[in-house]
């Protein structure tokens, strides 16, 4: 790539100024005494994305001076000869830190500036990106297009990381953001702002759809297995993105492709999601949620209550799964599809689920001895190293035995570190506590688990039970799954029963056990003695 020259006076032959800054692996630009860029090297042109015609030092750099001009404004800095001056971390805007080095000091002339970037993939900085992002969209202003911004965020590098150790890490960020150039243009800027955090600001924009197509290849790209010094390693990316308005400022831009970051994730991992004006007040809401979540963990507003499950085989109530309640004083009722996901994103749902266990054993051992509970235990739980132990202390503190006791985990709870939670849920069975899997069927990989380890139950999601009415795929797996349970000695409980038709086919099925409306809704733990004596 040629120096890009706009007007030099070079004390050196020009070819071998060429040659020697266009040889530099760092970014290198000068300015003129009025602080506009009068040479760029080829790593530089890369760094900048091509955009350099115009750029000044207040645009590099805001809030600094030249260089001719530090002295007299006291700023900080450190002479390591008479014709070297380091600067470290003062240039912001550009790089997390930038050197300066003065080749003309006696004539107060203008910095020399070579810029750091990130030393492990070759992308831009935080700030370079900001940079980057301003100059782009200053671009557009003048010449039209549009530019949109891609935040992506990889899926399981933690645990790539933990598992693997920091040098596999490493390599994977490398070949992440090999695969990110590969998908982007030779002008779009590129940027690691995180340890597995990225930025592109994708330029030549013409309408939404070549963001989505972006995104799309982001996704599917970075989501290719990954071979890295003989480990086999997969890992995915959540993206989101936001398309420049009129209206839109750089920091607006970044705001609502983050907006749109978060949406996607919570869509699960490996999607994309174009930012809309709606989130802005979505995540407002979950803000607002978030600090009543918390109000109502520390003041304990939760509440219990009990569904209970019947044997098909003697038509008795042998148990009841616990249930939480969230009734709020001001938004009412809680649905537990709006919070327990948001307390698991925050980490609450590890106090929150351990005081739901502790009281949902205490309220057992006031039923008849042969009734046992069943406990919903998150995917965040079992992250914890201290779950096993959490267990043992809510069964001797309340008494119950560990067989009168029945975790439910769904497959969430095996989709990462898998070997972990399999010791975990071995050390549990040791203990004489039932396994369960709930909401079978509406994984993809549920019948591997079950290869893995062998569930006491597993328990039908209810989508397969209310649609199997209408016949069709919902009956046909109703079938499988009865009769995988059947031959693998497993017992099977049929949720979300509502109808005697519906009841009268799972028996048909020869499922073991059922729960729902029809054979009892849930229940306050006061509401139970009643009930079982009905």
């Amino acid at each position: 790539m040629p120096l890009h020259r706009l007007s030099i006076r070079a004390r050196v032959e020009p070819s071998l100024a060429d040659a020697v800054l266009d040889a530099l692996a760092h970014p290198v630009l000068t300015f003129d005494d009025r602080g506009e860029v009068t040479l760029a090297n080829a790593s530089a042109q890369v760094y900048l994305g091509g955009w350099i015609v115009g750029l000044t030092f207040a645009d590099l750099f805001p809030g600094h001076e030249p260089f001719d001009r530090f002295a007299a404004s006291g700023k900080e800095m450190s002479l390591t000869s008479k014709t070297h001056a380091r600067f470290r971390g003062f240039m912001g805007a550009v790089g997390a830190g930038a050197r300066v080095l003065s080749l003309f000091p006696d004539e107060a002339e203008a910095p020399v500036v070579v810029l750091d970037e990130d030393e492990l993939t070759g992308l831009l900085k935080r700030n370079g990106l900001h940079s980057r992002l301003e100059g782009a969209v200053a671009a557009t202003v003048e010449g039209g297009g549009r530019v949109a911004v891609h935040c992506i965020d990889l899926d399981r590098f933690k645990l790539v990381n933990d598992t693997l150790g920091h040098g596999i890490g490493d390599l994977l960020l490398k070949k992440v953001s090999d695969r990110i150039r590969s998908a982007c243009r030779k002008g779009d800027g590129i940027a690691r702002i995180g340890g597995d955090e990225f930025v592109v600001v994708q330029t030549g924009v013409v309408d939404p759809q070549d963001a989505e197509r972006l995104a799309t290849r982001l996704v599917e790209l970075i989501g290719r297995t990954y071979v890295l010094s003989g480990h086999t390693v997969n890992i995915g990316a959540s993206v989101g993105v936001a398309v420049a308005e009129p209206k839109n400022g750089p920091r607006d831009l970044l705001r609502n492709a983050d907006l749109a970051l978060y949406e996607a994730k919570r869509a699960g991992r490996g999607r994309f999601r174009v930012f809309e004006t709606g989130m802005d007040a979505a995540l407002r809401d979950r803000r607002e949620l978030e600090i009543d979540l918390r109000r109502a963990s520390a003041l304990k507003q939760f509440d219990v209550h009990y569904q209970p499950f019947v044997d098909l085989y003697t038509n008795r109530v042998i148990g009841f799964e616990a249930l939480i309640r969230w009734d709020h004083p001001v938004r009412g009722r809680v649905s537990p599809v709006d919070f327990i996901p948001l307390a698991e994103e925050t980490g609450l749902i590890c106090k929150i689920g351990e005081w739901v266990l502790r009281t949902a054993c205490a309220t057992a051992m006031t039923w008849p001895e042969e009734m046992t509970v069943a406990v919903n235990i998150s995917p965040v739980q079992f992250r914890s190293d201290a779950l096993v132990q959490t267990v043992l202390s809510a069964l001797a503190h309340s008494g119950l035995p560990a067989h009168r006791l029945e975790i439910e985990i769904t497959e969430g709870a095996l989709l990462e570190n898998t070997a972990n939670v399999l010791a975990t849920l071995h050390a549990l069975r040791d203990l004489g506590i039932k396994i369960s899997m709930d909401d079978f069927g509406t994984g993809y990989s549920s019948l591997s688990y079950l290869q893995k380890f062998p569930f006491n139950k597993i328990k039908i999601d209810r989508s397969f039970v209310q649609g199997a009415d209408e016949g069709g795929d919902s009956e046909a797996i109703l079938k499988a799954i009865a009769g995988l349970g059947l031959s693998l000695g497993m017992a099977i409980t049929a949720e979300g029963v509502e109808t005697q038709e519906q009841l009268a086919r799972i028996r048909s099925e020869q499922c073991t056990h059922v729960q729902g409306y029809f054979t009892g809704r849930p229940m306050s733990a006061d509401s139970i003695s009643t009930f079982l004596s009905a």
